[in-house]
């Protein structure tokens, strides 16, 4: 239960502080939460590429834009279990697979289920970000073992009108409480620079901090800017603007994981590694997220053995009923899947 509210006036001194001074209170607010200098890895697969029928301006997998991207369909188990068995083997605790929907359709619900109790069998908690989900959607997820469910509400309500039209501020909202009352674990974030202001900034990490529940994860990412998309020409974000988000959200979401995401591509190792003294403690591990570029698995175990830092270690709980994986069965899935 979150006790603490932020205010304009609380969240506006934070955005007034010095960046040096943030990254003293982050450090510490950070190591009274979390074990200090590990790191947790997550690895995101694309499991549905393209053609969404959403206009979000910074996102090349919108089909009203011309971004080049190879469109590819609800790809089959196996080739979804091969990603989870290699993401496992380099260190990933978490394997998040996102669709490019709308929203899932009923007929997509029983392979969503098995997808997820194929990769719970491996030993991997699970995510996943398929647009909005109703209760009765939230709940089948939910029965299946669905361990996380990410849904960014991206900007402040204001400014989120002028990057997405076709669902609204509110729509998201209700996609989270859904996921909730559930007891699936919620991963909502935001992304800088898509052209906000400081208020905007402030707004977003104020709407995730008054959350009567805080998202567990909270990804904050930096705006890949995709040739085709609308935002293709925005400005750079100075690098100290992001960092010091991230010390911020470090404050006022004191027991979150605050994952460095999308852009990382993009930092050089100074401006990672002062993320992480900001309090960030947890990336996306793999050459991509979704489909925009990471660094890959050998440069981020690089920098990590340079800073010194471990990757966090955590026992999944397997069901002993389903421990070994029907082979057979996940081909009969691949075989009558409905592309």
């Amino acid at each position: 239960m979150n006790n603490k509210i932020w205010t304009t006036k609380k969240t506006q001194k934070l955005f007034n502080t010095p960046l040096l001074e943030l990254i003293f209170l982050a450090q510490n607010i950070h190591r009274k939460n979390f074990k200090p200098n590990t790191i947790q890895i997550s690895t995101l697969l694309s499991i549905k590429t393209g053609a969404c029928p959403e206009d979000c301006k910074y996102c090349p997998q919108s089909s009203r834009y011309k971004t080049n991207l190879k469109k590819e369909r609800l790809i089959k188990i196996n080739k979804i279990l091969d990603a989870a068995i290699k993401a496992k083997k380099n260190g990933a605790t978490r394997f998040c697979m996102g669709a490019a929907w709308k929203n899932p359709k009923e007929r997509d619900m029983p392979y969503l289920n098995k997808i997820i109790k194929t990769v719970k069998k491996i030993g991997l908690e699970t995510c996943m970000t398929l647009g909005s989900l109703n209760e009765k959607q939230a709940k089948i997820l939910y029965n299946s073992g669905l361990d996380y469910y990410n849904h960014n509400i991206d900007t402040s309500p204001e400014y989120y009108k002028k990057i997405i039209t076709t669902r609204n501020y509110q729509d998201r909202l209700n996609t989270i409480k859904n996921i909730r009352k559930t007891g699936i674990k919620v991963c909502s974030g935001g992304i800088i620079g898509l052209g906000e202001n400081i208020k905007d900034r402030m707004i977003l990490l104020m709407q995730l901090a008054n959350m009567k529940i805080p998202p567990e994860s909270i990804p904050i990412n930096m705006l890949v800017k995709v040739s085709g998309t609308p935002l293709e020409k925005n400005k750079d974000i100075d690098p100290f603007e992001f960092i010091k988000i991230i010390a911020i959200a470090r404050i006022m979401i004191p027991k979150s994981y605050i994952r460095l995401s999308a852009g990382r591509e993009n930092m050089n190792e100074q401006t990672q590694a002062m993320c992480f003294m900001a309090g960030a403690n947890s990336i996306f591990y793999g050459c991509k997220l979704l489909t925009t570029p990471n660094p890959n698995e050998d440069k981020d175990l690089k920098l990590l053995n340079k800073l010194g830092l471990k990757i966090e270690k955590k026992k999944i709980k397997i069901n002993k009923i389903n421990k070994n994986i029907n082979k057979k069965e996940i081909k009969f899935y691949d075989a009558t899947l409905n592309n």
